[in-house]
């Protein structure tokens, strides 16, 4: 019986996403209540029975700074943008010792709470959030970027990681081949549609006015039309799913209901809908945004029932 998926993929980066935009010391209030979003999302995941695969920066893996320190490979990114190198915040003693110093650079206690909870994936957000785009960086820096996270997680975790996140969805083609070496089986690729295919002033326009009205064809796919390169799966995303704010208020209904309808879509037809976010995206209106995603996961439960449409996480895709 064919049966529509809903796959769920989550960001997982606390600072370390966004180092080169936001002075920690001015966001701890967002970074603590991300910390304490995460395992709330987990408990719905377990209440719902979703499976979903966290993407997780690796730097996040490290017990202490000594551990990290000695994880770090010895070829380093050399981004023209040295702003996006977010090694400097190591070497210049801008992170503390360890989680309890400083919960907004480490995350091993909660990377654990992830492990523990049924039906979630560990995977990779890449080492250092590596940008595999940027102008001055090599393939080569980004092969022993991956060899460290996955170092890391099998010291720290006993695990592999097997599913990849590009940073600021950077999908580069041609390094594929090196996060299969890296024992990579699955890359989150981007939506197949204009906006997202082209660097244009235009695109990020289109996008936030296609989460009220479609503006494209639908963002679910077809399992049967998605292909492998290089023996590594391409599992494009569909939705953003953005966060709650006080200013949009008036359109958070809006948003919502394109995300219920894109799911209905695709659980009637047997399709493919695959949503992302960051966990430091629920860092303002904590409880707002958790009921969003109830309302999104009570939503699926529904169509479930009706489709038998089926919650995968990215690794149970391949």
């Amino acid at each position: 019986m064919k049966k529509g998926i809903f796959i769920i993929s989550l960001d997982f980066e606390l600072h370390w996403g966004v180092a080169e935009l936001w002075d920690v010391r001015d966001r701890k209030d967002y970074f603590d209540t991300t910390r304490i979003g995460v395992p709330k999302v987990l408990s719905l995941f377990k209440t719902y029975n979703i499976h979903a695969t966290w993407a997780t920066v690796g730097f996040l893996f490290a017990k202490d700074k000594k551990q990290l320190i000695a994880a770090m490979p010895t070829i380093r990114p050399t981004y023209k943008n040295n702003i996006l190198n977010y090694y400097h915040l190591i070497d210049n003693n801008i992170i503390g010792l360890n989680e309890e110093d400083d919960p907004y650079h480490y995350g091993y206690s909660l990377i654990q709470e992830i492990i523990n909870c049924p039906n979630q994936e560990l995977a990779t957000h890449t080492f250092s959030h590596y940008y595999c785009n940027e102008e001055g960086q090599t393939i080569e820096q980004f092969d022993a970027d991956l060899q460290a996270a996955q170092k890391l997680a099998k010291e720290n975790f006993n695990l592999e990681l097997r599913s990849l996140v590009f940073p600021r969805n950077q999908f580069n083609e041609g390094y594929v081949s090196i996060a299969k070496k890296n024992g990579i089986k699955v890359v989150r690729s981007n939506p197949d549609v204009w906006f997202w295919n082209r660097n244009t002033k235009l695109a990020p326009v289109a996008r936030a006015f296609d989460t009220l009205i479609p503006i494209s064809a639908p963002l679910c796919f077809e399992q049967q039309r998605l292909h492998l390169l290089n023996d590594v799966l391409l599992l494009p995303a569909s939705r953003f799913l953005r966060p709650y704010t006080k200013q949009e208020k008036v359109l958070k209904r809006m948003k919502l209901n394109r995300i219920l309808k894109e799911m209905t879509y695709a659980a009637k037809n047997h399709k493919v809908y695959h949503l992302w976010w960051h966990p430091h995206n629920f860092g303002y209106s904590l409880q707002e945004n958790l009921g969003n995603l109830e309302d999104i996961l009570k939503h699926f439960e529904i169509l479930k029932s009706q489709y038998a449409f089926e919650s995968k996480s990215m690794i149970e895709m391949y």
